[in-house]
C-alpha cells in the first residue's frame, strides 16, 4: 500500500498520510472529536455557492441521494514507541469533525475541487475548505491466503467500474451523533464511541458488501490513512482476517446486502496484489 503516484489525473493515485504496517488494535487508536476539525467555508462566496448548486443538479438527476452526516478527517497525531526501557505501544489519535454528503459532493467531488485547496505542505491546511469525509477500506485475507477485491458497479456515484477494497464510511448516526451540540462533560465518552465506530464500521461494511458473517472476521487492525490525489479524499485502512476460504466467501457474496454496489468479487493471491493495486481507485 505504500505508493505515491505522480499524476492527480490518475484516479488510482494516492498519497500515504499515515502508515502502520504492523497494525494498531482498537486500544491503540483514539479520537478527538471537535468542531475545531470541521470544514472552514471558503472566502470566495461565488465558489462557496457552487456547493448548493452542484448538489441541486446532482439530486435532481438522482433522487436516491441522501445528505447524511459524515465524520470529517482533520488530521491525526501518531505517537511511535519511545525507545526507552519501558517502551510504550504506538498510539494514533484521529482528529475528527463533522461534515455531510452534500458538502462532499460540492467540494471534493466538484469539477472545481482544486480551487478549494490551499497551497500548503500541511494536509489539514491544504484541505481546510473541503468536506473530506473519512472513508474506510479493508484488506481482507481469507483462510486460503487470498485478498478480496470488488469491482464497483455502474450504479455508484463515485468511480463506477473501478476495483476497490470493501469499505465505505464510519457513520455518525450509528452512535447518535447529529451535531456538536452535546454536554461537554460527555466529551470523553463521545470520543470513545467515535473511536469504536471506526472499527465497528469497517466490519459492518465488509459484512454488507461481501456477505460474510461478522463472526468469521477478526478484530480489525488499523494500518494507515491514504489521501486520493484526484480529489483529496481521505480513507482509513484496516487489515482483517476471515476464517472462511475464498470459495466459501464467494457463496456468501451472492446474497450480500449491498451486492448492488459491485458486480464482481475477486480473490487475489497476496503475491499478485501489487498488480491489482495498479488499477485500484
Amino acid at each position: 500500500m505504500e505508493k505515491e503516484a505522480s499524476s492527480t489525473d490518475d484516479p488510482s493515485s494516492f498519497t500515504l498520510l499515515v502508515s502502520c504496517p504492523s497494525g494498531l488494535s482498537p486500544s491503540q487508536v483514539s479520537v478527538a472529536f471537535s468542531d475545531a476539525y470541521d470544514r472552514i467555508p471558503h472566502s470566495d462566496v461565488i465558489l462557496e455557492n457552487t456547493i448548493s448548486e452542484i448538489w441541486k443538479q446532482r439530486s435532481q438527476k438522482n433522487n436516491s441521494l441522501f445528505n447524511g452526516k459524515k465524520f470529517r478527517y482533520g488530521g491525526c497525531v501518531l505517537h511511535a514507541k519511545d525507545g526507552s526501557d519501558h517502551e510504550c505501544e504506538p498510539h494514533l489519535c484521529l482528529h475528527l469533525g463533522l461534515t455531510d454528503y452534500r458538502t462532499f459532493v460540492g467540494t471534493n467531488l466538484s469539477p472545481l475541487w482544486e480551487r478549494f485547496l490551499v497551497p500548503s505542505e500541511d494536509d489539514s491546511v491544504l484541505c481546510q475548505h473541503t468536506s473530506n469525509p473519512l472513508g474506510n477500506g479493508a484488506v481482507v485475507e481469507t483462510n486460503d491466503n487470498k485478498i478480496l477485491v470488488l469491482q464497483r458497479s455502474d450504479n455508484v456515484g463515485e468511480f463506477p467500474g473501478h476495483f476497490v477494497f470493501p469499505g465505505g464510511h464510519p457513520e455518525p448516526q450509528e452512535i447518535g451523533i447529529t451535531s456538536h451540540q452535546y454536554n461537554k462533560e460527555l466529551t470523553e465518552s463521545i470520543n470513545t464511541k467515535v473511536s469504536q465506530e471506526m472499527f465497528d464500521s469497517i466490519v459492518r461494511e465488509v459484512v454488507e458488501e461481501i456477505g460474510v458473517p461478522a463472526s468469521s472476521l477478526s478484530i480489525p487492525a488499523f494500518i494507515g490513512i491514504s489521501r486520493r490525489n484526484l480529489n483529496v479524499r481521505p480513507a482509513a485502512f484496516f487489515f482483517i482476517k476471515c476464517g472462511l476460504d475464498s470459495k466459501e466467501v464467494r457463496q456468501f457474496y451472492s446474497s450480500a446486502q449491498d451486492g448492488y454496489e459491485s458486480t464482481q468479487l475477486y480473490a487475489v493471491p497476496m503475491v499478485n496484489l501489487k498488480l491489482v493495486l495498479i488499477v485500484l481507485a
